[in-house]
């Protein structure tokens, strides 16, 4: 399983989560796994978590040729299938083995490009991922993780019977003792990256600080954009409100959502979002932007939380759920309720079974 991070990465989210879940489904089920991430500070090169093997080696970018030499010159051992995460662009690893490969896309990047990388590089990598990666792997599976992100890449040209969905799932909720915040919070989790675009849920605090002077914002997560999202804050003269926590344990990130009366998720992309059902489990209801894609899917508009088409509609539902308890209450229920329609165990079983079929048979063209 090719993946550019892992979960103990400062920069790993759900990506990360969903593949190394599937992956400990498939060790349960008996299969020998291997995921190839790049390296960094927080963890080994070479370990073994829960029965699946990690090799960390190269860069953010380098990872990308490690992999490649590594498979073509069998440094993995045997290997019968491989699981290429296509994170905005592929690992390219149709062109070095002639085992049957499993593309995972969790979201098309088509907004996120120009976001991230403005100019030449973000036109050349949508290009890589719009028209090339469907070219190469024409005769691959697919996986994604939800309906928008299936019909994203059909536009692409892909083939709509070549795509399976396995939805990711939600873990139950540990018990938190400090509980529910008394005064209003705030929360967003995840990567401190542009497109995640947290400005917008500072400039809903800003904009609601008048009205709740008590209201503070929970930033859980890590980036290259934290500096930046500091700086922001403080030309808003709003940092005395907001926490950057930076990388937490997942104790502490329960914690947080726990003590939280609504989840912002200002994120221009997200192939399903599983901190929704993380706050979820909470009975903590989320907003968030309708265009992403997968939030139409892991949350239910006006019952378990509140899908929006603009920053002002973002800023104007947090606004309202802020100040009517009964309506939080309710869609929080909602949420909870919605945290246990999808489970990790439903996911790691389908995802195994299509894995197990995808290996018996070797594309022709190989």
């Amino acid at each position: 399983m090719c993946n550019w991070r892992d979960t103990r990465n400062p920069e790993g989210g759900g990506s990360e989560r969903y593949v190394e879940a599937m992956a400990r489904g498939l060790v349960a089920r008996g299969h020998q796994v291997t995921i190839a991430c790049a390296e960094h500070e927080q963890a080994p090169r070479d370990e073994i978590v829960d029965g699946v093997r990690f090799v960390r080696r190269g860069s953010k970018l380098g990872v990308y040729l490690q992999v490649l030499l590594r498979l073509l010159f069998r440094r993995y051992g045997a290997v019968d299938l491989v699981v290429d995460v296509q994170n905005g662009l592929p690992f390219f690893t149709r062109l070095v083995t002639r085992r049957p490969v499993v593309l995972l896309v969790h979201h098309v990047h088509r907004e996120q490009w120009p976001v991230v990388y403005p100019g030449l590089i973000g036109k050349v990598g949508w290009w890589i991922e719009s028209r090339l990666s469907p070219v190469l792997y024409r005769h691959s599976q697919y996986v994604t993780v939800s309906t928008a992100s299936r019909d994203e890449l059909v536009a692409l040209g892909v083939d709509r019977e070549r795509i399976a969905i396995v939805h990711n799932g939600s873990d139950p909720a540990p018990y938190i003792p400090a509980g529910r915040s008394t005064t209003p919070r705030l929360v967003v989790v995840g990567r401190l990256v542009p497109h995640k675009q947290v400005e917008h849920a500072i400039d809903a605090l800003r904009e609601l600080l008048p009205q709740h002077p008590d209201l503070h914002l929970d930033l859980v997560g890590d980036g290259w954009w934290h500096d930046d999202l500091v700086g922001y804050a403080a030309e808003r003269a709003v940092s005395d409100h907001v926490t950057f926590h930076g990388f937490v344990s997942e104790e502490v990130k329960h914690e947080v959502l726990a003590a939280s009366w609504v989840m912002a998720l200002p994120s221009l992309k997200e192939g399903w979002g599983i901190v929704i059902g993380e706050a979820g489990a909470h009975s903590t209801p989320t907003v968030a932007y309708r265009s992403a894609g997968g939030p139409r899917e892991s949350i239910e508009d006006g019952v378990s939380g509140v899908l929006v088409d603009s920053p002002a509609e973002f800023t104007a539902a947090l606004r309202r759920l802020i100040e009517d308890d009964d309506e939080r209450k309710r869609l929080g229920a909602g949420a909870l309720a919605m945290s246990h329609q999808f489970s990790w165990d439903n996911a790691m079983g389908h995802f195994a079974t299509l894995i197990e079929v995808c290996g018996l048979v070797v594309p022709e063209h190989a």
